[in-house]
């Protein structure tokens, strides 16, 4: 595997790729790689001939309180899994490269409607910076395809969006979420957990699980809601929200039957979010 730093070698790199009829695949990380990270680049690897890994901090998507200067910077690791699962380019950018001119003159992507509330609410400008910098790696890219995980519901409907608005001839493929085997689903963030604080961690799943049970038992979805955020809250989270949306993202009416539930809630110092999908009618 071969890792890049700058833009023309990573562009000289795939244009001979592309000449020699490869189909190529991205998969974007923030790097501190775990097995969610890996089930992309299998699914990669079995969509195109070349995948390319990009590993950037994005400065753009984090908030002035938020863990940029905390975020886990685990390179060498990452080279390592990233070999082992068969990723044949990683791209690892300074952020100068990207962002030459600085973060406040830079253009910025947003798409509308669907970065609005949930974690969009919660962190004002994040999904924009998502947005920015996914539309900067498909254009020096330029696959045929890229991956993303569906814990990451809303960015993946934000990524959807993007492409579809801008007219990218990029297929958008969503891997499931990877979970642990207590069921937290797998997350760099998780490594902020202390001991206590991992074992609480997978009481956000469950309540989940007992809350899409009883919408589809067809309880009716504001108390249901409101028990889980009660749940979560007696366990020692601090939600966010909880949330039921169509699988568009769109509110929830009587004739929605494909549906998600949404939460993100704080733990310790960490920030975590789950979904699980929802059929209602039923």
């Amino acid at each position: 595997m071969r890792t890049l730093h700058d833009i023309a070698t990573l562009r000289d790199t795939l244009d001979c790729e592309r000449r020699a009829g490869r189909r190529i695949a991205l998969v974007p990380t923030m790097g501190n790689l775990h097995a969610g990270h890996m089930a992309l680049v299998t699914a990669a690897r079995e969509r195109a001939d070349t995948v390319v890994a990009s590993l950037f901090v994005n400065p753009m998507q984090f908030g002035p309180n938020e863990d940029l200067d905390a975020y886990p910077r685990t390179l060498e690791e990452d080279q390592i899994k990233l070999v082992e699962a068969g990723c044949g380019l990683l791209f690892a950018p300074y952020t100068a490269a990207l962002y030459p001119n600085g973060l406040d003159a830079q253009t910025r992507v947003r798409a509308p409607g669907v970065s609005e509330g949930l974690c969009g609410g919660a962190r004002p400008g994040h999904f924009d910076g998502v947005a920015t910098v996914v539309t900067m790696l498909f254009n020096l890219v330029q696959p045929q395809v890229a991956l993303f995980g569906e814990k990451d519901y809303q960015q993946l409907a934000v990524i959807r969006k993007l492409t579809a608005d801008l007219h990218l001839p990029i297929e958008i493929v969503g891997v499931a979420t990877q979970r642990a085997e207590d069921g937290l689903a797998l997350s760099s963030r998780n490594g902020y957990l202390n001991d206590a604080e991992r074992a609480t961690a997978p009481a956000l799943y469950r309540t989940l699980l007992a809350a899409k049970s009883a919408l589809e038992a067809g309880e009716p979805a504001p108390a249901v809601l409101d028990q889980a955020i009660a749940t979560l809250g007696a366990a020692g989270f601090s939600p966010d929200y909880v949330e039921l949306k169509s699988a568009e993202l769109d509110p929830v009416t009587p004739d929605t039957v494909d549906a998600v539930l949404l939460a993100a809630a704080k733990l310790g110092p960490a920030r975590l979010i789950d979904n699980l999908r929802v059929r209602l009618g039923g």
